[in-house]
């Protein structure tokens, strides 16, 4: 089994992206596990094949390309996998298409999820799709959120890839019931990198994690970030100290913050509390660091994707339909509902008290739930492998 992969990967400029990076690396695991010899699509190649001990190919080129120019490109790249036509010596999508060559299944991981908010990856995932079908290469879709936001053109590609795909695997119900009104053939579980390996210890004392997105649908900044320091202020009070976390940002400990890390010093500079602040580091690290927190905070998706199921408590922060979807769709999966919008945030610190009582009821909840979720996930993996083998 040789597995063409395409998630989200590629660290550039010092900047990681762990919930991407973690639902590719949670792929990797479960093919190799199962005799699969796994290659990538990645954004930095050489630094993803020296992460994972993997083999890697570039992107397929559509990074930057008006919507035209795209249709143009995704056409044409077809063809050559049909070997209707040709590709230029430098052309990125080179790498993939003899990659294919060798290929027995193309996976279409988490990663990049399929809105039409991010045009690039509808193109990415759905021409690969479409490239692997004019070699009569099976293909296996799984990790996905699909919308809410997809326009008509968006739609019906992304939906004639699941109709062809073998499987469609999704993380939530709601792109399980877009999905299955497509025709796809559904496997609705966790996320696939609910149970990750996890590589390090976490702070010994209890603490609350945070970690943040900068996404706030239009909202001021200045109310939102102030909102959240407040919060963050109760929690440090109700619970232990505070640790901030960016799952968007550098990997090195000491590098200036950007991405989440940028947005993290802002909250910290309007709160009354102390803090402290912890390298992005790797997906498995990340991973340490949610599940043996003793309240997670979060606007982002995967720290709540790994905490969850070790019956951590979380109050998750969405800012629009997408980002509530997802949360209330990591956090269903375990019993949990402690999900508000940015606009509520005044009424957030009572959530997170109420949370933190019932952390007890909520561990066991979990506790009870995990065995299920672990046996249908690898029956998942067991399936996937069978499509792509």
């Amino acid at each position: 089994m040789n597995v063409l992969t395409i998630g989200d990967i590629g660290v550039l400029a010092g900047i990681i992206h762990i919930g991407d990076e973690a639902m590719f690396e949670a792929a990797a695991d479960e093919l190799s596990a199962r005799g699969g010899q796994v290659v990538g699509v990645s954004s930095a190649p050489q630094e993803s094949a020296a992460r994972y001990g993997l083999g890697t190919v570039d992107r397929l080129g559509f990074i930057g390309l008006e919507r035209a120019v795209a249709r143009e490109r995704a056409a044409h790249l077809c063809a050559a996998a049909a070997g209707d036509a040709e590709l230029a010596a430098g052309d990125p999508a080179r790498g993939a298409l003899e990659a294919l060559d060798e290929a027995s299944g193309v996976l279409i991981a988490g990663g990049g999820n399929l809105a039409s908010r991010w045009p690039v990856h509808v193109y990415e995932r759905t021409t690969l799709a479409a490239m692997a079908r004019a070699r009569g290469i099976p293909v296996v879709v799984s990790g996905q959120t699909f919308g809410p936001d997809l326009d008509p053109e968006d739609a019906d590609r992304v939906a004639a890839m699941t109709r062809d795909a073998a499987w469609t695997g999704v993380r939530e119900h709601d792109s399980a019931a877009l999905a299955r009104s497509w025709g796809a053939r559904v496997h609705a579980g966790v996320d696939d990198a609910s149970f990750l390996h996890s590589s390090q210890a976490a702070p010994a004392e209890p603490y609350v994690l945070v970690s943040l997105s900068g996404w706030f649908a239009g909202r001021h900044a200045d109310d939102v970030e102030a909102g959240i320091a407040r919060v963050l202020d109760e929690a440090s009070d109700a619970v232990g100290p505070v640790v901030f976390h960016a799952h968007f940002g550098p990997v090195a400990a000491g590098a200036e913050p950007a991405g989440d890390a940028a947005l993290h010093e802002r909250v910290r500079e309007r709160m009354t509390r102390g803090s402290r602040v912890l390298p992005s580091g790797d997906s498995r690290g990340a991973a340490a660091l949610a599940r043996q927190a003793q309240l997670l905070v979060t606007s982002r998706y995967h720290p709540a994707v790994f905490a969850a199921p070790a019956g951590v408590p979380i109050l998750g922060l969405a800012a629009d339909d997408y980002t509530r979807i997802k949360l209330r769709g990591a956090l269903g999966h375990w019993g949990q509902t402690g999900v508000v919008d940015l606009d509520d945030l005044a009424g957030a610190p009572e959530r997170l008290r109420d949370l933190h009582a019932r952390r007890t009821a909520i561990a066991e909840d979990a506790a009870a739930r995990v065995d299920a979720h672990r046996v249908d996930a690898a029956r998942w993996w067991d399936t996937v492998a069978e499509g792509l083998g």
